[in-house]
């Protein structure tokens, strides 16, 4: 009975003996093998918290928008009872008076004026007291300043009409060259000077036990005319057309509404 030989044996008879091995086929690869062959290696991804930072910055902008609306009709709310309360209503101003003393232009373009004036100020009001602070006036001839003042602060108490005084002087006050030729022009003129008066302060709004933070007023009034007097006695202005527009100005930051 013959032997079988196993081909490891072979190949190690072989080698015993000298010769050199006989290549032998290699083994199949096993299903193991073969799905470790073709599966990719597992790499560990970092963890993403995207969605949810933007499910927390979405729930802040949403309570932030509420909150606002909120205020924003608290505040209306607040501002629609104060109106049916106390019905505020804008001062109102009026140019009673402007004499004019003296107006003359130097040979060095230096101005020299006084002028007298007289504003009526009324307050409409039946439940709001206006406190101004200093006012500062000032008289302008075709946009060029031809005198400046102050009229001190004062306590506008309801339905009052309070008049005020003052003297506006420029003393030696320096002209361009074109400036004086404008007022040269005007004097000459049988209108006279066309004269826009400003005023300028801020107030607080007193309602009751409430008071308002200072507002800006800035009143405007044209229409006023004056001839220079050629003699020792003023000139008395026109007044007739004189209508004084009175604007709040409103100061944000940097900016004046």
């Amino acid at each position: 009975m013959t032997d079988r030989v196993h081909p490891n044996a072979a190949a190690a008879a072989a080698v015993t003996n000298g010769a050199p091995a006989a290549k032998t086929a290699p083994f199949p690869a096993t299903k193991s093998q073969l799905y470790g062959a073709s599966r990719p290696a597992y790499r560990p991804q970092p963890y993403h918290r995207r969605r949810r930072s933007r499910s927390c910055c979405c729930s802040v902008c949403l309570w932030l928008s509420l909150i606002l609306i909120l205020l924003i009709f608290l505040l209306a709310v607040a501002s629609a009872v104060v109106y049916l309360i106390y019905r505020p209503q804008r001062p109102s101003f009026s140019v009673s008076a402007v004499k004019l003393s003296h107006f003359n232009i130097t040979s060095s373009s230096l101005l020299n004026s006084k002028f007298d004036l007289n504003v009526s100020a009324r307050n409409p009001n039946k439940k709001l007291v206006f406190t101004y602070n200093p006012v500062s006036i000032s008289i302008f001839s075709n946009e060029i300043d031809v005198g400046d003042g102050v009229i001190p602060g004062f306590v506008h108490n309801t339905k009052n009409t309070t008049l005020l005084k003052t003297s506006i002087i420029s003393n030696r006050q320096q002209l361009d060259s074109s400036s004086v030729s404008t007022l040269k022009s005007s004097m000459k003129s049988k209108k006279g000077l066309p004269l826009q008066i400003q005023l300028d302060t801020k107030v607080i709004l007193k309602m009751g036990a409430l008071k308002s933070p200072k507002i800006g007023i800035r009143v405007s009034c044209d229409g006023i005319s004056v001839t220079v007097p050629t003699g020792k006695s003023p000139a008395t202005a026109s007044t007739s057309g004189a209508k004084c527009k009175v604007d709040l100005r409103v100061k944000i930051w940097k900016w004046t509404i």
